[in-house]
């Protein structure tokens, strides 16, 4: 297949500027530092009931709303900060996901603390690998799969919540955990291992 053949994967339309960017330039690839890991997971269980690209339009009023997602800082909110989030019209205001993020800031902190670290964790899933899918068609990608029900599952006991098998496979398409764009995107790329240069 020429260049000129491939296509951008569907979800992301042209005519939308920002989708388009987020698509060719963050969606799937390999994302390895803990704290954004972290914050991209954050993101995704905000985004439940919604969809993707109003989380995209609030991201920056979310960032600083949330203190650059920084889990040091967000894991010491209290009802005073959870006030201050309900009244931000530019964010998603909802307390229980707001409540849900400072209880996943102290999970992430509790991971830290017993010598975890996040990224680590979560590759470790994968073998440190993308997982590369070759899906042709987008009825053809999962909402699920067993992979993100374990994940979720573990997540969960270490206290996370909006951490569901759909929210954790979402979020582990947008940070290349797992390769999902179609065969015929040109973002459909071989991936490295984690470490990997050459």
């Amino acid at each position: 297949m020429t260049e000129t053949m491939l296509s951008r994967c569907p979800w992301a339309p042209d005519d939308d500027p920002l989708y388009a960017a987020y698509h060719d330039t963050e969606w799937g690839v390999p994302e390895y530092d803990s704290r954004a890991l972290w914050e991209k997971l954050i993101l995704d269980g905000m985004q439940a009931g919604l969809a993707w690209i109003t989380i995209l339009r609030k991201r920056d009023s979310l960032r600083a709303a949330f203190d650059g997602f920084d889990p040091d800082i967000i894991a010491g909110y209290g009802e005073a900060d959870i006030a201050r989030l309900l009244a931000d019209p530019g964010i998603i205001r909802s307390r229980s996901k707001i409540v849900a993020t400072i209880g996943n800031a102290q999970a992430y902190l509790a991971m830290r603390e017993a010598g975890e670290d996040f990224s680590a964790y979560l590759w470790g899933f994968t073998g440190g690998r993308p997982i590369q899918n070759r899906f042709t068609a987008m009825r053809d990608v999962p909402a699920k799969t067993p992979l993100s029900e374990t994940i979720s599952k573990d997540l969960k006991k270490r206290g996370f919540k909006f951490v569901g098998p759909v929210i954790v496979y979402a979020f582990m398409q947008a940070v290349g955990m797992v390769n999902d764009h179609l065969v015929a995107c040109p973002r459909h790329l071989p991936v490295r291992k984690m470490g990997e240069t050459s």
